[in-house]
């Protein structure tokens, strides 16, 4: 919970949102400090049951994104209940006027009816596209040209990416707009009202990132690479025990490296001198990365996942053993890692959760356990 010494001790936010950006937002408000209330429908919104969930049916996704916050549930469809959340809203003091919500085209909430109560209100609305219709992070994406890309090369239809990038992009940068707001009304006094399109977030990103940039430049779109990295020399091989490895070559001294630990330089320089290539130039590893690849396989075929291991360890080459999320769990990294402590949340039990991956003079900032459903309705 807000403790005063966290950078946004002092505000007061009240959250209507479900599923991932809006709730996301709140949290990260949350772990700096802020003072956010979760304002739910009688029973719970459409995700507070969603998987994953406890054998007992406890939704696990629900408490990781509404740890830290407070839980109020009123009848939205209700004058009393509308007016309450209003209330909670525009009630007077420094630092409050705050509203988050991804429940869009509720006038009874609107930042002009909330503005007529308190003139300085700053409200976020997380819309789904940009001309206001539903959308989700799924829909978005495939909309944006991602899934054409993604997948093995040789594989003729789409693959959708299972993390919700647009989801979370979206809700830390509504968790800034709300900073940069606050930061606006203490030097002016003027309110905001904050319009964020999931879409537009989306294509926010993959403008500044060059995807929509290049076809508009040179006439044609970005393709499918696989798992080989795009622009440079990347790609996955297998060991002898059946371990897989991604391997990445940014600059000269990767890539050399990673010639000599494999054995192949006489064969890379052949190559290099055959191809009139320069392999001290990303453009020339990424254009002839097939043959690059097919010579460095037969080392990693040869060894097993340890040898592997050890060999690249001593090297500059970047690289990671593929693991599964048990196998992440398992490997300890959660317990040796500051940024995770132990959470006791009822309902699903005691587990290492993370706090803001940012540290503070060396510290991380950790928030409560989510409350149970409705558990402040009283306070």
């Amino acid at each position: 919970m807000p403790t005063t010494d966290k950078p946004l001790a002092g505000l007061r936010i009240v959250e209507v949102s479900s599923f991932v950006a809006s709730p996301l937002a709140g949290l990260t408000l949350s772990q700096l400090g802020a003072d956010v209330t979760r304002v739910d429908p009688i029973g719970g919104a459409a995700d507070v049951h969603r998987w994953p969930v406890t054998a007992d049916g406890e939704s696990i996704y629900w408490t990781g994104l509404n740890k830290g916050k407070h839980s109020r549930t009123v009848d939205l469809r209700s004058e009393e209940g509308q007016e309450t959340v209003r209330r909670l809203v525009t009630a007077p003091g420094e630092g409050g006027g705050i509203l988050l919500t991804n429940q869009a085209g509720r006038s009874w909430m609107s930042h002009e009816s909330l503005a007529a109560l308190r003139p300085d209100v700053i409200t976020v609305e997380i819309l789904g596209r940009t001309d206001g219709t539903p959308g989700v992070d799924y829909t978005v994406n495939a909309g944006l040209g991602f899934p054409m890309i993604t997948g093995p090369v040789d594989h003729a239809g789409v693959v959708n990416h299972v993390l919700p990038a647009w989801d979370i992009a979206c809700g830390l940068y509504a968790a800034l707009a709300i900073s940069s707001a606050v930061r606006r009304r203490e030097r002016t006094g003027v309110g905001a009202r904050i319009s964020l399109p999931l879409e537009d977030t989306a294509l926010s990103i993959a403008s500044t990132l060059g995807y929509l940039t290049e076809p508009q430049v040179t006439g044609h779109g970005r393709e499918g690479t696989g798992n080989a990295v795009y622009g440079t020399f990347g790609t996955d091989v297998a060991t002898s025990d059946g371990g897989r490895f991604m391997l990445v070559a940014l600059t000269p001294r990767h890539f050399r490296d990673l010639v000599e630990l494999t054995g192949v330089a006489d064969a890379v320089a052949a190559v290099e001198t055959a191809l009139d290539a320069d392999f001290r130039s990303e453009a020339d590893r990424f254009t002839h990365r097939a043959v690059l690849t097919a010579l460095i396989e037969p080392w990693f075929a040869r060894h097993t996942s340890a040898e592997a291991t050890a060999a690249l360890t001593s090297s500059s080459v970047l690289w990671e053993q593929y693991r599964s999320f048990s196998d992440v769990v398992d490997s300890g990294v959660l317990s040796s890692n500051p940024m995770f402590a132990e959470l006791d949340q009822p309902g699903i039990g005691r587990f290492l959760a993370a706090g803001h991956p940012a540290s503070f003079d060396g510290e991380h900032y950790f928030t409560g356990p989510a409350s149970e459903l409705g558990a402040d309705n009283e306070r």
